[in-house]
Order: C-alpha cells, then structure tokens, then sequence
C-alpha cells in the first residue's frame, strides 16, 4: 500500500524583503482574508500561518472585525499560530533577544486561543546550538526546518541535541518548505505526481506519510486546494489536509535513530547564504546599540526605579524583534527596507533609553549637582574609567574624584573647554535681543552663575552648577533697561563659561549597584593610580603592566598579554572585491589584494597615567570598484587613510582597538588579521548561551560553495588570540589556521545575483542595492584583543566580554551642590566562573506577585556553582515563558548548581517566609 500523504497549507510571509513592510503587508491582508474565506466555506481546509505570530498582528491591525474569526479556527485546531513573534535570523541578536521572541510570540497565539507548539524555522540561514534547549525549557518538543542539516540525516527527521544534552525531534523539510507545489502543479494530476515524488523520496520517509508542504512565499494557497486533493484521494492514495501540528502529532513516529548535536550550519541540503553576516554593518551595529540598551534599562528599572516602565520597554522589545527577521537585519532587502530597520532600531533604542534615564533619576535625585552618579549593569564588582565635564583645574592645582567614602582617587585630563564663548559689541538698543536668548536661567547649554552691568559692559559668567545664589530674569531686565537708558552708545557683551575640562575618572563599582564622586583641585602632588599600574606611552608603544603594544614598521601591532604570549603583526588589513551579493560573499576571478599602505603615521593620543592611547593612521591604495566585467578590480584607486586608535587602560588585560575610514570604494571586503603564534585547527566563538568549536572547513554538497566563515557574538578564539566583539560579526580562520580574519566591512550593489560563481540558483532577483555599497560612509568597527596562552577559557573571556561590551552608566546629581556623596549600595550580585546573566528584569504576576527575573547561563562544558545574592525572600524557578517549576523560602543568597551549558531562569521576590531559613542545600536540590 502506497504512503499517505499529509499536506500543509501554509504560506511563508517574509514581513519585509525586496519590497518594504507596508507593501508586503497589503499583500498579506489580502492572502489572509482569502484563507479566513476558504477555511469557513470548506471544513477540511487547514492552514499553518508560518510560525509566526507578526503575520497575524499585522493583517489584525488592518482587520480588528476579524479577530473573533481568526480566534474560532484557532480554537478549532484549523488555523495554527505562533509560537513565535517573528522568524528571526538566530546568529544576528543576542540569545535574550530569542528568548523575547519566543515569549512575546506565545503569549500573543495565547490570546487567540494558543500557540503551535512546535519550534518551527523553516527558512533561516543556520540555526544555533542552544535551540532545542530554548525549546524544550519553553515547553516544545518538536521542531521543523529546513537549512543547514548535515549529510548524515538520510531521513525526514532527526533529534537534535543542544550543548547540555536537551533535544527535540525535529522534522527535517529536506525539499524546501514548499515541497508539495510541485505535486500541485496540475490539479487533475495530482495522484500522479504524488505517486512519482513519493518514489523518489521513499528512502526518506520509511513508513512515515509523505509530508507535503503546500506554500510558497507571500501567497495564500488555492481555494480550491481541498477540493483537488479530495478527488485526487479518491484515486486510491490515502490524502489528509492537516495543519504542521497534527501532522507531527498524529502521523509521525516520535522515535528517530538520527541525532544531530550542535549548531546547524551545513550547505548540504540548502543554501544557509553566509554572506548575511557581514553586508550592512550598520544595522549589526544598530542591532547591538539596541539590544544592550534595552538590557541597560530593564536593569535600572528593575533595581532602583519605584515606577514600572513595562509598557515601554514591551514596545521596544517588540521593535527590536521585527527587526531581527530573518530577511531585515540580515540586510538582504531594498535600500528602502533596511532603512526602516535601522529606523525600527533607532526608535526601539530610544525608547529604553529614556526607560533606563528615567530610572537613573531617582537615585541621582540623592547625589548632589557637582558629584555624578554611576550604575553597573553588570551583577559583579567593576572598576572602570568614566569620563565626566569637570572645572578645570586652576593653575598649580590637580584634580581628584573623591568617593562616598572620602578616599580619593587622581584623574586624568583629557581636554579643556574654551572659556569666552562669545564677546560682542552692540549699540544699547539692542540690548533687550540679548536677553531674549535666556530662558529662565539657561544660556548657551549652560546656567548663568552672576552677571556684572558696569557702564557699557555686560558679563556673563555660566556654570554648569551655579553657586552664586537665586537668579531673577525680571530683576535682570529691569537693571539693563535703566543702565541703557543711562548709558546710550556702543556697549560690550561677554559670555564666560567657567574653565571647564574633560576627565577621565576611576571608579569602583559594586556589583548591579550604584557608586558617586565629585572632583574637584587639590595641591597634592602628579598623580599616580593607586592599585594598578599606570598606562603609559611613548611615539610607538603603549603598555598598563599587564598588556604591552609596540607599533611596528609596517603599521601593525605586536601585542603581548599578561601571560607573555605575545601576537606579531596585529591589524594587518587585507582588503580585496567582492562580486557576490547581499547573501554570498564571492572574490573576482582575478582579484587585487591590497595589504600594504603607501604612508604610515603614528601619534600620541594621550600618555596616562589611566589611559594611554595611540593613533595609527595608514594610507591604502583601494581600486574604486570591479572593472566593467566584474571579474577583476578597477585599475582606478582611491587614497584611503584608515585610523587606528589603540588603547590600554590601567588595570585592564587586553588593548581595546578601534578602525575607522571613509568608504569610497565599491564592491569589497575589508579584513583585520590577527596572525597567530602556531597554526591551529579548530576556532571558537560566543553568541546565543553558547561557545562553539568550529574547523577550518564547512559541509558542502547543494549548490552552494560551503566558505568556513562563522558568526561569533559577543567573541572569538583562535589559539592565543581571543577577540571581544561589540557587534555580531563574522570570521574565518584563514592561511590554513595560521591567522584570525574578521570582516570590517563588506560592500556590494545587488541583493542578489543571477550568476554567483559560488551560488548556483539566485537567491532572489537581481535588485540593485546601492545602500549597501556604504559608499561615502564613515567605516567604524570596536574590539578588543586579548593575548593568552590559556584561550578563551583562560582568559576568563566570557566575563571580559561582558565587561567590554557594556559601559556604566553616568549621569549628573540633581540635589543641592555641596551636599554629601551617598553611600554606595549593591544591587543583584553573582558570582560564578563563566556565568552568563542575561537579563535581569522587573516581572509581575496575579497569582505570586510582582519580582525579579534573572536568565543565567553556565558557559562551560563543567556547569557552574553560582550564588546569588540581594534582597529577596522567595525564590523560584521558572521556564523560559514564565512558568513556574519550583518555589522555596530564602532569605538574601541564594545556591543554584548549572549543569554544563544550562540555561536558568529564577524569579526572585519578597514574600512573607513561611518556614526559616531553610538549609543551602536544599535551596540547591529544590531550585
């Protein structure tokens, strides 16, 4: 007897691609109100809305008659929704940022009667090693997708296994998620060719039904689809029209002899497009501006704000979500279209930026105006640099920061302020338009500390915190109108600001807590920084006592790291053409690499004692473009200076190094190397709740060239050399494991190309994108190298990382000057080696109450002992969408044992005890 067959329909809805959001969106309205029609005229119909809960908001919002439709198939088991919020790129955001999407996507099917349970993610370019765990700690067990599936699956399903061993079964759309399209092509054939692609497929399908996916992008499918496979049943091959749910629940064995562990990257049976990592930098670096924002903000919010900003900060979550799909912050679409991305970003970073200032006011309320107050957002101890508009210092003085608890501390002068900022002569009937540019006491960006009318003159002197009592614009105008009365003629306006400077201030930190100083002159002697040794440069080096920099000959850096491994030839920059597109990187056929400058430069920055920088500007000779038959590069080239800035911070145990050029150069890739001691073979990089291991190559066998190059995160590590990202980035060991190449920038001109020498089938149509050329864009990349012998391990990089990416947070004190500095006070502290915290947030519930929710990760194949500690009486454990597991009684600490890769999710609250203190170790069994 002949296989079933169970066919889906569905659609695959990409929110925004080769044509902007709106656009797509009046299609969808369209193809929705089409299915909502076919499904009420014909009971058998079944429809899967692509995973992905945004299609059904965004057809809602056009349609809010039709929600209670929407909610009956739904509530029939006809009209699958979610479970998530959109089908995002997974290697383009942070692992919180899935996490989000997951539970945003989930509670929103909820409210229409409930979500899909499957992990559905069918067109994705690769997929993260931790999936199944987010899955299965979100409830699913089952899974179904498409790209990056090793050779070794040879059926339609495998388990696929997550770093600490959680796995789902995963439904292996080993065709395409169109695959039953073809079988439709002739609706009075369908028997046919079923039968034919059920034969050619059986190795796959064993005694399993034949799934066919019934969908292609942005189109609903057939009214009349139910009814062509009734008659084509009726030819003697059992058909059922189900939705992906049922299919996996009801016609599947739940047992597969395959297991796949890890990330999904593989080209064998589809193009996973790797290119997407590096095209438009910008929104990349849009993505990570807005993600740390908004983690910043809930922190605040959570720890040392009285006011609950969640709606605002759900908005923003909710912006920085569409944006991760998988077709917008890839940058795979119009130049329109990533504009709206980026502007999506921006707004999104906006809004939890002014979440995160307005927490930030009501300590800063305690901190008097001539002190600053400074957050952590990160749950250790720091002791970090902050840079702060001081008074300059008078003349034989220096400056101090001075702490909550009198200690003080030398700060380093980065630059002064002019002090006349304007000095005018009018006749003195012009005086009253002077007075006009004040308001109330502001003028030019600052506060007027006293003004002196003399005959014929008028001073102002401004402050940034005036001293010199209350100020009465009335008074003031009343005194200048009589003196211009007196004194008619050419009269003399000055405006003074008080000698201001910029300084570079050391603070210590406690961990998520709060910390305040003032600065102010003293007569001591040069400072010198207590606890660390002092940054220091010369014409060409830099050194802290832990790190040394020499520049050498040819521009690049010679590192040496706190252990004595030392990296040659730092920074070299290779750049060659690009002639792919947005989705594959692909070199000319006899391409021209530039490696070499023509001029190099190299000047002091600043010399310490707290920071010491450099500038290392080289000269590079880029061809313009490609030559007209885009096989070669342009013979024309353009002088193209690009500046390194190189910087060692006492204390600090890596060289923070910044590039920056002005691109006028089209089609091209631009790489920084980082040269290694020995060759290796295996690198290592961070993103997503996980470091993974990768060789030298990647699994080829579609039509597809498989390049080895990788996403990493927030780092990656080669041997000796450990790089901490600002951005998810991309990298590629290259001279056969010799060195470390990561991507500054690649341009291109087209979303696709018809013909990719390294991509058999376009990936789309040939549009072109001249945006993504960044041509006339300013070029600017941020890292950090780390020299260890150790790896990234050793290095304790996961913690550096963290410390890298995320700055404090400085604001002005607002209560009266002079007053005393407050107490410094610690927030959520935990300790734990390799420990990742990924959110800590304000949550609130009917039943338990409102509390905190700390996202713990242990970052290492041996699991974590952490321990929490803060203000909390009641802990528990809940799943990924909130959920709870388990509650016990606690006071302040709290054990928890990770086990290697775990991800953790605890709430913490105060509730009333009701039995004492119960024993750590039941505290770590129960939790």
């Amino acid at each position: 007897m002949p296989n079933p067959a169970v066919f889906v329909p569905h659609f695959h809805w990409d929110r925004e691609w080769y044509e902007p959001f709106q656009v797509f969106r009046h299609r969808l309205v369209a193809a929705l109100d089409t299915v909502l029609e076919t499904a009420e005229t014909d009971p058998d119909f079944r429809f899967t809305v692509d995973g992905q809960m945004a299609a059904v908001e965004d057809y809602l919002e056009m349609r809010p008659e039709n929600r209670a439709r929407v909610a009956a198939l739904v509530a029939e088991g006809r009209l699958a929704v979610g479970p998530w919020l959109i089908l995002l790129d997974e290697f383009l955001c942070s692992g919180e940022t899935i996490v989000r999407n997951l539970r945003m996507g989930w509670a929103a099917a909820a409210d229409l009667g409930g979500a899909m349970p499957i992990g559905y993610l069918p067109d994705m370019f690769g997929h993260i090693a931790q999936m199944p765990q987010i899955l299965v700690r979100a409830g699913i067990e089952h899974a179904a997708l498409w790209r990056g599936v090793p050779g070794s699956v040879d059926g339609h399903a495998f388990n696929w296994r997550a770093p600490d061993g959680s796995q789902v079964r995963t439904e292996f759309l080993f065709d395409g998620y169109d695959n039953g399209l073809d079988v439709l092509l002739v609706p009075d054939r369908i028997g046919r060719a079923l039968g034919d692609y059920a034969e050619m497929t059986a190795e796959r399908w064993g005694t399993d039904p034949v799934l066919a996916m019934a969908g292609t992008d942005h189109n609903a499918p057939d009214p009349q689809l139910a009814s062509w496979l009734r008659q084509a049943a009726a030819e003697g091959r059992p058909i059922t029209i189900a939705t992906l749910d049922e299919y996996l629940r009801k016609h599947v064995r739940d047992e597969v002899s395959a297991t796949v562990s890890g990330e999904l990257r593989s080209h064998v049976r589809g193009n996973i497009l790797p290119g997407v990592l590096s095209v438009r930098l910008g929104l990349k670096q849009r993505m990570a501006v807005a993600e740390r924002t908004i983690d910043h903000a809930e922190r605040v919010n959570a720890q040392w704000s009285r006011r609950d900003d969640s709606p605002f900060l759900e908005l923003a979550w909710h912006k920085i979500i569409e944006s991760t799909a998988h077709d917008s912050v890839v940058g795979s679409g119009t130049d329109e279209t990533c504009d709206q991305v980026a502007a999506r970003l921006a707004e999104a970073a906006q809004t939890a930026r002014a979440v995160r200032d307005a927490a930030l006011t009501e300590p800063a309320e305690l901190v008097p105006s001539d002190g600053h107050l400074v957050a952590n957002p990160l749950p250790f101890d720091r002791s970090v640099l902050v840079e702060v508009d001081v008074m300059a210092p008078p003349e034989g003085t220096v400056l101090v920061a001075t702490a909550a608890d009198g200690t003080t501390a030398p700060v380093q002068l980065i630059s002064e302020a002019p002090t006349v900022l304007s000095d005018e002569r009018m006749d003195a009937s012009q005086l009253e338009r002077v007075l006009r540019r004040i308001h109330r006491r502001e003028l030019f960006g600052r506060q007027i500390d006293h003004y002196e009318l003399t005959p014929g003159a008028l001073v102002f002197h401004l402050a940034e915190v005036p001293t010199a009592g209350p100020f009465d614009l009335l008074i003031l105008r009343r005194e200048v109108a009589e003196a211009a009365a007196r004194h008619p003629g050419e009269w003399r306006v000055s405006t003074l600001e008080e000698a201001r400077a910029t300084a570079l201030v050391p603070v210590h930190v406690p961990a998520s807590g709060l910390a305040s100083f003032r600065v102010g002159p003293t007569e001591a002697a040069t400072p010198t920084v207590p606890s660390h040794a002092p940054a220091t440069a010369t014409d060409r080096t830099l050194s802290n006592g832990l790190v040394e920099v020499a520049v050498a000959a040819d521009g690049t850096l010679d590192l040496t790291g706190p252990d004595g491994t030392v990296l040659y030839g730092v920074g070299r920059l290779v750049d060659g053409g690009d002639r792919g597109d947005s989705y594959n990187y692909a070199p000319p056929a006899h391409d021209v690499l530039v490696s070499e400058p023509t001029e190099i430069a190299v000047e002091v920055v600043e010399n310490g004692p707290l920071r010491a920088r450099l500038r290392v500007t080289r000269v590079y000779a880029w061809p313009t473009a490609l030559s007209d038959d885009r096989d070669g590069r342009a013979e024309r080239t353009v002088p193209t200076p690009v500046e390194t800035l190189v910087e060692v911070r006492a204390g600090e145990p890596f060289v923070r190094v910044s590039t920056s050029f002005l691109n006028q150069s089209a089609d091209h890739r631009l790489r920084f190397h980082v040269p290694l001691p020995e060759p290796v073979a295996v690198s290592a990089s961070a993103g997503q709740f996980a470091v993974i291991e990768r060789g030298l190559t990647a699994e080829g066998g579609w039509g597809e060239y498989p390049l080895p190059t990788f996403p990493a995160e927030s780092f990656v590590s080669a041997g000796a050399a450990t790089v901490l990202l600002d951005h998810s980035s991309e990298y590629e060991l290259v001279g056969e494991g010799t060195e470390l190449a990561v991507t500054l920038l690649r341009a291109i001109g087209s979303i696709s190309v018809n013909i990719h020498p390294l991509r058999d089938e376009p990936a789309a149509s040939e549009i072109p994108v001249p945006g993504a050329q960044d041509l006339g864009m300013r070029i600017e990349n941020r890292f950090a190298v780390l020299p260890s012998a150790t790896g990234w391990r050793g290095a304790d990089a996961v913690t550096l990382a963290e410390e890298f990416r995320n700055d404090v947070l400085v604001t002005r004190g607002t209560a009266p000057a002079g007053r005393q500095l407050p107490s410094d006070r610690a927030g959520l502290r935990v300790d734990g080696e390799d420990v990742l915290v990924s959110a800590v947030r304000r949550v609130t519930d009917a039943e338990h109450g409102p509390g905190t929710e700390v996202r713990l990760t242990a970052m290492s194949d041996s699991g974590a002992t952490v321990g929490v500690t803060g203000t909390f009486t009641e802990a528990a454990t809940v799943d990924l969408l909130g959920r709870p597991i388990s509650r016990v009684q606690v006071r302040d600490e709290l054990e928890l044992a990770l086990g290697p890769w775990e991800i953790r999710t605890v709430v913490l609250r105060q509730a009333a005890m009701t039995t004492c203190d119960a024993p750590r170790s039941a505290l770590t069994k129960a939790l």
